[in-house]
C-alpha cells in the first residue's frame, strides 16, 4: 500500500492548522492541513512496517499514524497537542471522535517543559537572525509570542485554546515589523515569566493519563485486527463455495 493511500483511505481525523486555526490568517496565508490515520493491523504483521507519518497527498498536508501521534501527544509535543484542539476540523470518524474525547488525558504540567523548550529553540533562532541580519524574522517572532501565550493560558486554566482572540491585531503588528525588537523581547520575557508562575499553581495533573490512551490504542488495534480477520473469513467462504460449484 502506498503511504499516501493510507492518508486517503484510513484518515480518522484531519484539521486545518497554522495561521488559519490560530486566528492570524491574512490574504496570503497558506492552508496547513494535519491529520491522523489508522494503519490497518495486518500491515504491522510484515517485516516492513507502515510509516509513522506521511507528507501529502495535498500541498501543506502532513499526517501521523495513530500510535505515533499518541506517543508525541503523551510527551506534550506542542504541534501535536494543538492539532487536537483546532477549531477547523475537516474530517472525523468514530475513532477520531474517540481520540478527540481524550484530549484532556494528554494535558499535564509537562506541557510547560516542552513548550518552554520549543520556545527557547525558536528564541535562539531569532537571536541568530538579529546577529546575522540586524533584525528577526518578524513572522517567527509573532508565532513565538502566540506559543508563549498558549502555554501560559493552558497552565492557568487547564484548557488549551489556540485561537488568539483579541490578541490578533497586536500579534499581526509584530508580524508587520511595527514593534521594535526590545518591545517584542520584553513581551516574550513577560509571557515566559507568567508561564513559569502559572506552572506552580496549575490545575493540570503532573503527567498525562497514559493508561486511558493506551486502552484506547489497544481497543482500536484489536478492532482493526478483528475486521481484517472477519474480511478474510468472508473471502475464504466465497472461495470454498466457488470451488465446490455452489457460488
Amino acid at each position: 500500500m502506498h503511504p499516501q493511500d493510507l492518508v486517503r483511505d484510513h484518515t480518522v481525523y484531519s484539521c486545518v492548522m497554522g495561521s488559519r486555526a490560530f486566528g492570524l490568517a491574512t490574504d496570503d496565508s497558506d492552508t496547513d492541513r494535519r491529520g491522523v490515520f489508522l494503519a490497518p493491523a495486518p500491515l504491522f504483521w510484515r517485516f516492513e512496517k507502515p510509516p509513522t507519518h506521511v507528507d501529502g497527498p495535498a500541498e501543506e498536508q502532513f499526517s501521523w499514524e495513530l500510535e505515533r501521534f499518541c506517543e508525541l501527544a503523551l510527551r506534550a509535543n506542542p504541534n501535536v497537542l494543538e492539532c487536537l484542539h483546532s477549531p477547523l476540523v475537516e474530517h472525523v470518524t468514530d475513532t477520531g471522535r474517540e481520540l478527540l474525547a481524550l484530549r484532556d488525558a494528554f494535558l499535564s504540567r509537562q506541557a510547560h517543559d516542552t513548550f518552554a523548550r520549543y520556545a527557547l529553540g525558536q528564541r535562539r533562532k531569532l537571536d541568530a537572525d538579529i546577529r546575522t541580519h540586524g533584525a528577526p524574522r518578524w513572522k517567527h517572532a509573532m508565532h513565538l509570542l502566540r506559543l508563549l501565550m498558549s502555554c501560559r493560558d493552558l497552565l492557568r486554566t487547564g484548557e488549551l485554546t489556540i485561537d488568539v482572540g483579541d490578541q490578533r491585531e497586536p500579534l499581526l503588528a509584530v508580524k508587520r515589523g511595527e514593534r521594535s525588537w526590545p518591545q517584542v523581547e520584553a513581551w516574550m520575557n513577560r509571557l515566559a515569566a507568567e508561564a513559569e508562575d502559572a506552572a506552580a499553581h496549575s490545575p493540570l495533573p503532573a503527567g498525562p493519563d497514559r493508561e486511558r490512551i493506551e486502552d484506547f490504542l489497544f481497543r482500536t488495534r484489536r478492532a482493526s485486527a478483528l475486521e481484517a480477520y472477519a474480511h478474510d473469513e468472508v473471502v475464504q467462504r466465497v472461495v470454498r463455495r466457488v470451488g465446490t460449484g455452489q457460488g
